[in-house]
């Protein structure tokens, strides 16, 4: 994957790998300006945030381009890192409105992506998330989650009904932080291919709102 050109040196300093247990230090470094603190965070979240938008965009191009539009948008405003409370779900957003507003310019279905850029785009935040609790909506997640194992259901329930953190929901079941991301991917994935055989807009819904998840 392209890196900014300002980014490409190897320097980055082992200090600023066990600083990314210690986010905010690692932020208050990137508001300073330090370079290898930023590419020591875009290390770390690249990876996930180019997963999300490679599913969404279906190009490795773009994806790539918009991953690293997203952290240039980043750089530029890391006076305003400190102050971010959860770094994940910031890189998140604007890679989530970056790649909506690709597919809103790009997409055949125009209407269809207008209604979804025109919902989760908007001033608030989770009104998406909110219009979509329809009863057909929320049959077919549990109809999709009832031939899951009982761990993997679990996992589900107390991060989307719970709201629980993926380290909140290890502690609560002995597991390791890595193992829970690992769950909730494979339950998202499913998920998402059992709403796609009854609606494509109801799946692309649920995978963008779903990512949320793996942020906390």
């Amino acid at each position: 994957m392209r890196f900014f050109p300002i980014f490409i040196s190897n320097s980055t300093s082992h200090l600023y790998v066990t600083a990314l247990h210690n986010e905010p230090v690692l932020l208050h470094r990137i508001a300073q300006g330090d370079q290898d603190a930023f590419r020591c965070f875009f290390d770390h979240y690249t990876p996930l945030l180019y997963t999300f938008v490679l599913r969404l965009t279906k190009s490795r191009s773009d994806a790539e381009e918009i991953v690293q539009d997203t952290f240039l948008k980043i750089w530029n405003h890391r006076e305003s890192l400190p102050f971010i409370e959860k770094p994940g779900r910031y890189c998140y957003v604007i890679a989530r409105n970056q790649a909506l507003d690709y597919l809103r310019k790009a997409a055949r279905d125009q209407h269809l992506l207008d209604q979804v850029w025109s919902r989760i785009a908007g001033e608030e935040d989770h009104s998406l998330e909110q219009e979509l609790q329809a009863r057909e909506y929320n049959r077919l997640i549990e109809e999709a989650l009832h031939v899951l194992p009982e761990q993997k259901q679990l996992v589900f329930q107390l991060s989307r009904r719970e709201g629980l953190s993926q380290l909140e929901i290890a502690e609560k079941l002995g597991l390791s932080k890595s193992r829970i991301n690992n769950i909730l991917v494979e339950v998202l994935q499913y998920v998402r291919t059992f709403l796609r055989q009854h609606s494509r807009l109801m799946a692309l819904v649920f995978w963008i709102t779903a990512w949320e998840y793996l942020f906390k």
